[in-house]
């Protein structure tokens, strides 16, 4: 090409060294302007008209492809390639230009499977699965390797090596590339694991006190877990902490259908007794229990007569007590609780006695399990136990407050003071 281009020149009446030159530049003028013409059909007509096509079409894929800029990366191939082919014809097989032609192919290829990736991460994100088998890891160690192996290959362009060589020198740092990639290789490992076991999912609440986190996931990557805590903060996770430390997911609780109340309320002992008359008719008015009352009352008569047990002493046979019968309308009162999950462990229950009383636990599951509602839930039915208790004769155990003191030191004092008795009068 260039002595073609020296020949004609000289017919024109240069001088051969001037036409030496001036073929020189006119053959890179042509070969840039080719390669200019190139990168207008690549992206002006070609681009445009995949772009046109991909719109009209009802799939998925493609669109993710021209979102993600997958075909305008691959039309930077179109001036590199003309180059590359000119490059033997101006200066000869292996040349310089040349081989920083195939640099910059191989870049812009690592980059057009970069987006490829990006865009195939994007479509799986929309699917239902990617909950459950979150993929950003893989994606991430797959631009990792796909990024070494362009670094390893433009290396042995610029140097005329094998890539086979370099990457068997590099196999003898064996060693300083695992201490390089220690992060990467336990986070492979654990995004591994977590995926195939399901450990975690985008939107589960998981609480890990170790990293202060306490929240949604809202990123799973292949070195990092990325947790929105409640206060709207954010917190980072090493990924190979959750298969090395342990923490919390509430995932099978929102799953369940319902959110656990567990709670007791402490019964002062010293109130605890049998039921009287009084009581029981008082009770029997209770909505609640009033069938309860009728049974077992019929039921602990029949009993007792059955047994000829003497129940003139309340300590023979069996009577009703005021705890067992607020315990059986709690019972009662959950029952029949519009926002209860019936379906669940529903227990009320004695907890060993204690120092502090007789621990009465709740342990039903709320059918509403967001978080501000569930609370409420939770309150409601505590304020109504509490204010219930006294009605049964019974009260609860709470320490001596400071104005609990005072009062029954103002009390001692106030009898210590009082004045003496006229004389002749008894006290």
């Amino acid at each position: 090409m260039l002595d073609y281009a020296k020949e004609m020149l000289t017919r024109w009446g240069l001088e051969p060294d001037l036409a030496g030159y001036a073929a020189w530049v006119i053959a890179i003028i042509a070969v840039l302007l080719l390669a200019a013409i190139s990168n207008f059909v690549a992206k002006r007509i070609l681009l445009s008209a995949v772009s046109l096509l991909i719109r009209k079409t009802k799939t998925k894929w493609d669109d993710a492809l021209l979102e993600y800029r997958v075909f305008h990366r691959a039309s930077h191939i179109a001036p590199a390639l003309v180059i590359y082919w000119f490059s033997v014809s101006l200066f000869g097989a292996e040349n310089f230009i040349q081989q920083l032609s195939v640099v910059y192919i191989l870049v812009v290829a690592a980059t057009v499977v970069s987006a490829f990736l990006s865009a195939t991460y994007g479509v799986y994100t929309t699917l239902e699965v990617a909950r459950h088998r979150p993929i950003k890891g893989f994606i991430q160690l797959a631009r990792i390797i796909l990024f070494v192996f362009v670094g390893v290959f433009t290396i042995a362009v610029l140097f005329n090596q094998s890539p086979l060589g370099i990457l068997g020198g590099l196999g003898a740092l064996t060693a300083v590339l695992i201490l390089v990639f220690k992060d990467t290789i336990l986070g492979l490992v654990a995004s591994f694991q977590i995926s195939t076991s399901n450990m975690v999912q985008i939107g589960d609440w998981i609480e890990f006190p170790k990293y202060g986190a306490d929240g949604d996931v809202i990123d799973i990557t292949l070195h990092t877990i990325k947790v929105q805590n409640w206060n709207k903060t954010i917190s980072t996770i090493p990924t190979y902490a959750l298969i090395s430390d342990s923490f919390m997911n509430w995932r099978g609780m929102e799953e369940s259908g319902g959110r656990r109340i567990k709670r007791a309320v402490l019964i002062d002992m010293t109130s605890i007794r049998f039921c009287d008359q009084e009581m029981i008719e008082r009770f029997s008015k209770y909505q609640y229990i009033t069938e309860y009352i009728q049974k077992k009352k019929a039921e602990l008569a029949q009993h007792n007569e059955d047994d000829k047990i003497d129940t003139s002493f309340l300590v023979n046979g069996r009577h009703m007590t005021n705890v067992g019968t607020f315990r059986a309308y709690l019972v009662a009162y959950l029952r029949n609780h519009p926002q209860i999950n019936q379906d669940m462990t529903f227990l009320v229950r004695h907890l060993p006695p204690t120092e502090n009383g007789l621990p009465i636990q709740i342990y039903v599951f709320s059918s509403d399990q967001r978080w501000a509602n569930y609370e409420a839930i939770q309150a409601d039915i505590f304020d109504h136990i509490l204010a219930v208790l006294p009605m049964f004769d019974l009260r609860v155990f709470q320490r001596p407050a400071g104005h609990d003191l005072s009062a029954l030191a103002a009390g001692t004092s106030g009898s210590a003071s009082a004045p003496n008795p006229p004389e002749g009068q008894s006290q």
